[in-house]
């Protein structure tokens, strides 16, 4: 087998396109600091690309010698790729207090992998246009969610303090006065190194007026008995 290929110059341009499309995506899920960014789906993208264009022509000479012995699947490691990019996306996935992070971004490895299959076989017009679905729905479509679905118009404040009998009642006022909306809460209690009780609680909150929250933090910080405030 030569080294360069008579159509290398079509095997360039696809290796290319992969990286490029899948690239795009990245540079998204980079902007919204998930964890598989541009390199990640850049390099399963061209990847991708690569494993299919092993299948159609990597065994296009030895099919030459043994044409009448053999059949061809050229679907075969193409399925390979696609059950087996899962692993990656699964490593995008973060469980944390029963919320799961991480599946759109999981999902968007999952779509550059498919990318860079039907790049790697030609079908150009399919991948920009995939390229351009997928844009629009982790932009765009990301900030509708945020803006109209309850599910995701919610922020998690958490505060470590003395477990006294009034000290959840007067943190709940302190939301009330600050106008943020507890949706749900619980209180974890946590070892402490002195003679007082400690406890965590943690707060989900209908996500709003932004300057209602930094208020509210600042009396929180200042309430006593309050340690530590995150949001």
């Amino acid at each position: 087998m030569d080294f360069l290929p008579g159509d290398y110059l079509s095997i360039v341009i696809r290796l290319l396109v992969a990286a490029f499309l899948s690239g795009l995506i990245g540079i998204e899920r980079e902007a919204q600091q998930q964890p598989a960014g541009l390199r990640t789906h850049l390099l399963v993208g061209t990847g991708s690309c690569l494993m299919m264009i092993l299948s159609v022509t990597g065994f296009d000479a030895f099919l030459e010698r043994n044409s009448d012995a053999i059949r061809f699947d050229p679907a075969r490691i193409p399925s390979y790729v696609i059950s087996g990019i899962g692993f990656l996306g699964a490593g995008t996935i973060i469980v944390h207090r029963g919320s799961v992070k991480g599946l759109t971004t999981a999902a968007s490895v999952w779509v550059a992998s498919g990318l860079g299959l039907v790049v790697g076989i030609g079908m150009y017009f399919v991948a920009v246009l995939t390229t351009v679905i997928v844009l629009v729905a982790l932009s765009i479509l990301g900030k509708l969610e945020a803006k109209f679905l309850p599910s995701h118009s919610r922020k998690e404040i958490s505060l470590v303090a003395e477990d006294r009998e009034d000290s959840f009642a007067s943190i709940q006022q302190l939301f009330a006065e600050s106008n943020v909306e507890i949706l749900d809460f619980h209180i974890e209690h946590l070892e402490s190194h002195t003679d007082k009780r400690v406890s965590a609680y943690i707060f989900v909150v209908k996500d709003g007026n932004i300057e209602n929250e930094i208020e509210l933090v600042k009396k929180l910080q200042q309430h006593k008995g309050v340690y530590k405030v995150t949001i």
